[in-house]
């Protein structure tokens, strides 16, 4: 991972209490069952070994049906069988199981920053949210963990005892110990305890889903059809010196006066801006990321930097049309903001939420494609083959 990522340090939960819910689609916060067919799945009575190289997973199976995995920080965790039940730390560990063919975990920390409309073309894949619980309810509790009782939790046991209040080492150990494992990696912003083991790009952590899962023909056939699918869009697209400089921020509210930066990273959050080859309008100014020191700016550093495109993260979906109606015309109509190239231009979009697996990566990657890219890619065209999707989660790799 490139230095300057490490620099960013992620917001706590306790600011999530002191800001409110103004920049949770900017990840303030944070951050179901599958059944047991296991594509490639060992055979039961064979030892299979698989090296570990930097940043990948070692997994063993010894006899029987029993197997591990080692994911950091956690290390090596044992299987006795593939787990049923799963929880997930948020919406990129969520979105990682939905690809592999999992139904959607039993909790996350937050439902509402899991944004399931990404799923609403794909077929066979509902975007109900059903039954899932939020973890978070004014803290969380181990008592919830119990109730739950799920077969692994993807949540990086740093982040519990990081930021989650009252939360200690032991009672990690505690809910592993009399429930399951918790064997995650806060790989969407980058923590100052995060530093003494890697971080996982989203293809690599999705690996590891689908190793504890026994589903990597799957994860393998996604992988190839992201590879794909990416090559055929950066064939697409303009020359760098023509692929704009964008401001990514949060708005304090649908008629902002402030806005909570955010610098592009080299973390999971950022990966389709990466792969479009877009740069960071802040870059080269003392705009801090918001993930570093908790800070927000107001129109007068916008108009002095001037984005040619501005991305919103918000606290929910918006529709383009709605989003328009909302965010830009209220930009337009301002004294100030009308001045900026972007929304002179029309040019400020939402950006989604901070979160991505393989199937919301794909959408979030096509949709970025058509705001930043309208003369190259038609607003109905589809980007990514949705049936392949359907087919790869159905075990037709």
């Amino acid at each position: 991972m490139a230095d300057e990522s490490r620099e960013h340090e992620a917001p706590t939960r306790r600011d999530y209490i002191k800001y409110g819910g103004a920049v949770i689609g900017g990840g303030l916060l944070a951050g179901c069952t599958g059944d047991s067919d296991g594509g490639s799945g060992a055979d039961s009575s064979t030892e299979t070994t698989t090296e570990a190289t930097a940043g990948t997973t070692e997994t063993t199976t010894t006899e029987d049906n029993a197997y591990s995995v080692t994911i950091e920080p956690a290390g090596e965790i044992s299987f006795d069988a593939v787990p049923e039940t799963w929880v997930a730390e948020n919406a990129s560990w969520g979105d990682m199981g939905v690809a592999l063919g999992l139904d959607k975990p039993s909790a996350v920390v937050l439902t509402g920053e899991y944004r399931t409309w990404h799923y609403e073309d794909i077929p066979g894949l509902t975007t109900s949210k059903g039954d899932m619980v939020s973890l978070w309810q004014d803290g969380i509790s181990k008592e919830l963990f119990l109730e739950i009782d799920a077969g692994v939790h993807f949540i990086d046991p740093n982040y519990m005892i990081n930021l989650i209040p009252n939360w200690e080492r032991s009672d990690v150990d505690e809910m592993s110990e009399r429930v399951a494992p918790f064997c995650g990696n806060t790989s969407f912003s980058a923590y100052p305890w995060h530093e003494s083991y890697p971080y996982y790009s989203l293809y690599e952590a999705t690996e590891k889903v689908a190793e504890v899962f026994q589903r990597t023909d799957r994860f393998e056939a996604l992988r190839t059809l992201h590879d794909e699918t990416i090559s055929g869009i950066q064939d697409r697209l303009p020359p760098e010196s023509d692929r704009p400089e964008i401001g990514l921020l949060s708005p304090g509210s649908t008629e902002p006066d402030k806005f909570y930066p955010y610098r592009i990273g080299d973390m999971t959050a950022y990966k389709h801006w990466h792969d479009l080859g877009v740069s960071d309008a802040f870059e080269g100014s003392n705009i801090k990321s918001f993930t570093s020191d908790r800070g927000s700016i107001d129109y007068e550093p916008l108009l002095e930097i001037d984005p040619e495109v501005l991305m919103f993260y918000t606290d929910k979906h918006w529709t383009r049309s709605d989003f328009r109606d909302t965010y830009l015309a209220f930009l337009q109509d301002h004294d100030t903001a009308s001045q900026l190239t972007a929304v002179q231009n029309g040019d400020v979009y939402p950006a989604g939420g901070m979160y991505q697996g393989p199937i919301i990566n794909l959408s979030k990657t096509e949709r970025a494609a058509k705001q930043l890219f309208p003369d190259e890619f038609a607003r109905d065209e589809r980007l990514y083959d949705r049936q392949r999707i359907a087919d790869i989660r159905s075990g037709n790799v």
